[in-house]
């Protein structure tokens, strides 16, 4: 970039974070720069378990304005993206080995009311032995309540998050290592360095913000070489995928002896996602997997309350996540807040604010409050702008999906009603972007096997900053988990020829 440019932020972190910070930032008017040494929501941010919700298991731990704020953003991001956001029923089993029936509907009354609920249904009683939702769990539980709660898919939030802030003007760098910065006559010069090209750029910032997530502590110590009292606990969280084994779109909830909730929910239409576990985890970030024992121990939960007993030959895949929780001082992970802290440095002659903490339901108004924090710094900027704004693809008559896709099938009737969702799902109103001026399924390119397309590939390439197989088939869709060894190997073999220029090669897993 020009030496002689000064951009007013420089975000370091693709995860949720930091996407939603540089979107805020650029929607006030504010020249923006967000760099992430991986993929877009690589790290954390694409390994949750796809939930926005408030955090039922938080009043136990006295976090109302937290699960307040949640339950808030909870329909504030239905409202903002139902493509890839909608609402989904929880049933809960109860046990009378573990909580008592009356302190679970406490929970859930305050559940319903905290946070000013309008879309969502309320929570109702179920008698399992009658009630079709209690068809597979064993027949000693006979007692269950449902909830709402919303799904999200994950890494399509942060990329839609930074589509958005891009669509601003803000410069997106992907694969790209922020290297140092150094506070110098004022502004931060910041040193990165592409991790596949190897080039390294220079760039002026009047503001830091360390976004990095589970990395948040090595940007202070190693790359800013700043002072922070902060730190943060890292928990490992990880969840299998096994076929579903029950009717009904409806997700469950299960408790747990050790008093953990799992989450039992419908996944990719005929898989289930569970999880998750909460280990401290001390290690590389890059290295986390799942251990045998955390598969046992989530296979074990949901056969202490299902009829169909599932085997470790059921999972399909598992996929472990660290986050990055706040260190609070509470030694037990499941009781470790989930809220966010700032840490303000004006020590120097640039401000740094760190970001520490958060969940991915509440990114919004973390993003919200971290530029209400510097905004003594950019006394010209925008106010508020996110809470009533749609991301990319959201701009959905009544936020109604349902209709859209009626909308949709009219548009193109020559399209199967599964590609139809597919698109729909994962891009809403930008659909046309990916079909284009294709008549027939023929129009659309080379198939790669169940939902993927060459045109959908070649508009994430162009548009959303995917540079390998892996980016496509594991976090821009996740048709990874449909499409044979045998076709994703072919797959990877097209992809290397037709970008060869990107320069990148990275193992299909």
């Amino acid at each position: 970039m020009n030496n002689e440019q000064v951009l007013d932020l420089f975000v370091i972190g693709g995860g949720i974070n930091g996407a939603g910070i540089a979107r805020d930032a650029a929607g006030r008017g504010l020249s923006v720069a967000l760099c992430e040494k991986n993929d877009l929501a690589q790290g954390t941010s694409s390994r949750s378990g796809k939930l926005v919700h408030g955090g039922l298991r938080y009043l136990e731990y006295y976090e109302f304005r937290l699960v307040r704020e949640a339950l808030i953003e909870r329909e504030v991001l239905l409202n903002s993206a139902s493509h890839i956001i909608w609402p989904m029923r929880f049933v809960l089993p109860h046990s009378k080995e573990d909580r008592p029936a009356w302190l679970v509907r406490l929970g859930l009354f305050l559940y319903d009311h905290l946070g000013g609920r309008k879309r969502l249904p309320g929570t109702r009683t179920l008698d399992l032995l009658r009630d079709p939702e209690g068809a597979p769990i064993k027949d000693r539980y006979t007692k269950g309540f449902e909830y709402s709660d919303c799904w999200v898919d994950d890494s399509r939030l942060v990329i839609l998050n930074v589509l958005d802030a891009a669509q601003k003007g803000a410069q997106v760098l992907t694969r790209t290592r922020c290297v140092s910065a150094k506070r110098q006559e004022g502004h931060w010069l910041i040193k990165t360095e592409n991790e596949f090209t190897k080039e390294v750029h220079y760039f002026k910032a009047k503001l830091l913000v360390n976004a990095a997530g589970p990395w948040v502590r090595n940007i202070v110590d190693d790359v800013v070489h700043s002072q922070s009292s902060r730190n943060i606990q890292l928990v490992k969280g990880s969840h299998i995928i096994v076929p579903k084994f029950w009717e009904g779109q409806q997700a469950y909830l299960v408790q747990n002896h050790d008093k953990r909730v799992i989450f039992i929910n419908p996944y990719e239409d005929n898989k289930a996602l569970i999880g998750t576990t909460d280990i401290p985890y001390e290690g590389r970030v890059e290295d986390v997997t799942p251990d045998e024992s955390e598969i046992e121990y989530l296979l074990a939960a949901v056969n202490r309350y299902f009829k169909e007993s599932l085997q470790r030959s059921d999972v399909i895949t598992s996929f472990s996540g660290v986050r990055p929780l706040f260190d609070d001082g509470k030694g037990n992970p499941s009781a470790v807040t989930r809220d966010y802290v700032f840490d303000l440095d004006e020590s120097g002659s640039a401000p740094l604010l760190n970001v520490f903490g958060g969940k991915l339901t509440t990114f919004r108004k973390l993003s919200e409050h971290a530029i209400q924090k510097i905004e003594k710094f950019f006394p010209d900027m925008g106010g508020d702008w996110t809470r009533g704004a749609v991301l990319p693809g959201g701009d959905i008559r009544n936020a109604d999906f349902h209709c859209f896709i009626q909308d949709a099938k009219e548009a193109y009737s020559w399209m199967p009603r599964a590609l139809l969702i597919h698109y729909g799902r994962h891009y809403g109103s930008l659909i046309a972007k990916i079909v284009g001026d294709a008549k027939s399924v023929d129009g659309l390119g080379l198939h790669f096997g169940s939902n993927l397309y060459e045109s959908e590939v070649r508009y994430l390439v162009e548009n959303e900053w995917a540079m390998t197989p892996e980016d496509i088939l594991t976090r821009r869709t996740k048709e990874g988990l449909h499409l044979s060894a045998s076709q994703k190997t072919f797959f990877a073999e097209w992809f290397a020829e037709q970008f060869a220029t990107l320069n990148v090669s990275e193992k299909i897993s």
